[in-house]
């Protein structure tokens, strides 16, 4: 069964942890080569260079962007605490006022609590209450889940694309065995059509060697049986990628080149209706099958 995965995916997980909840979105599109763009918030930052290397090590190529978000927990909220340091700075700033103005300073508890940044929600990322390992691994964990399903939409979509390019290449196929079939019907047409032309110019006189000459040398510069079977090897190359586990969109993209070369330079080879015919075919589904397989990883 092919196992080409699509460059396109969507993958996206959340995760509970330290009284916070964690959104997880990846997703990917068509690009040359690998680029990994992550987006998180800046104390996760050293994490970075690992998550880039889970990525990496499931997808290839493609343009991927990764989103991390973390929002309270209301489910799990955690309780206020007082912010000493700020609360000193207040009681401080307090004492000043009333001795160098001589202002009465009673602040309650109550006064003091009320005062901006005087109790905080504790963050565990920097109060110890979690490791730095361990949110390494939480953040892993749920990048992993989102890859998941990335992957699977890839691996989907691969399926289709796939499917299509092998109709493809058996329609690719039919218009070979005819250009084969074709192909020996040019000398002669020519020889015929040239011989009836001479003989009308020459009134029946005209030097049979010198025609079986010309017919010769036309018959050697219309030859296009190296580039037939090179076709041939072609397709069989491409089904046997399409078969492959590995990433074949780079591998098929030089593929199809080298099929629309060999089927231009039949082209200015085919002196013949049907030969040219059947070529504008070829290279109608080549141009179907390269940009279908643009979209392959």
């Amino acid at each position: 069964m092919p196992l080409s995965h699509s460059m396109t995916g969507y993958g996206s997980s959340a995760k509970r942890y330290g009284g916070y909840i964690l959104q997880f979105e990846i997703k990917s599109v068509n690009h040359r080569y690998s680029e990994i763009v992550i987006r998180m918030p800046r104390e996760w930052t050293c994490y970075e260079d690992g998550l880039r290397r889970l990525v990496q090590r499931h997808v290839k190529r493609g343009r991927i962007d990764v989103y991390i978000s973390k929002e309270r927990d209301d489910e799990s909220s955690l309780p206020f605490v007082v912010n000493s340091s700020v609360v000193e700075a207040y009681l401080h700033a307090a004492g000043e006022l009333s001795q160098k103005y001589g202002i009465e300073s009673s602040l309650s508890a109550k006064d003091l609590l009320s005062l901006p940044d005087a109790l905080i929600s504790p963050d565990p990322i920097s109060d110890g209450d979690a490791t730095s390992d361990e949110w390494e691994s939480v953040l892993n964990e749920g990048l992993g889940e989102a890859l998941e399903g990335l992957l699977q939409m890839r691996k989907q979509e691969g399926l289709h694309l796939v499917s299509d390019l092998e109709q493809r290449l058996f329609k690719l196929q039919e218009i070979h065995t005819e250009l084969v079939s074709h192909a020996p019907m040019v000398v002669e047409d020519y020889r015929n059509r040239l011989k009836i032309r001479l003989a009308e110019l020459l009134e029946g006189a005209f030097d049979e060697q010198r025609f079986a000459m010309e017919v010769a040398v036309f018959g050697d510069r219309s030859n296009i049986d190296e580039e037939l079977i090179r076709l041939k090897s072609h397709f069989e190359q491409c089904r046997g990628l399409m078969k492959s586990s590995e990433p074949i969109g780079r591998k098929l993209d030089f593929l199809i080149q080298e099929m629309n070369r060999e089927t231009n330079t039949i082209g200015s080879k085919a002196n013949h209706l049907a030969l040219v015919n059947r070529v504008v075919e070829m290279k109608a589904e080549l141009e179907k099958i390269r940009e279908q397989a643009a979209n392959l990883e």
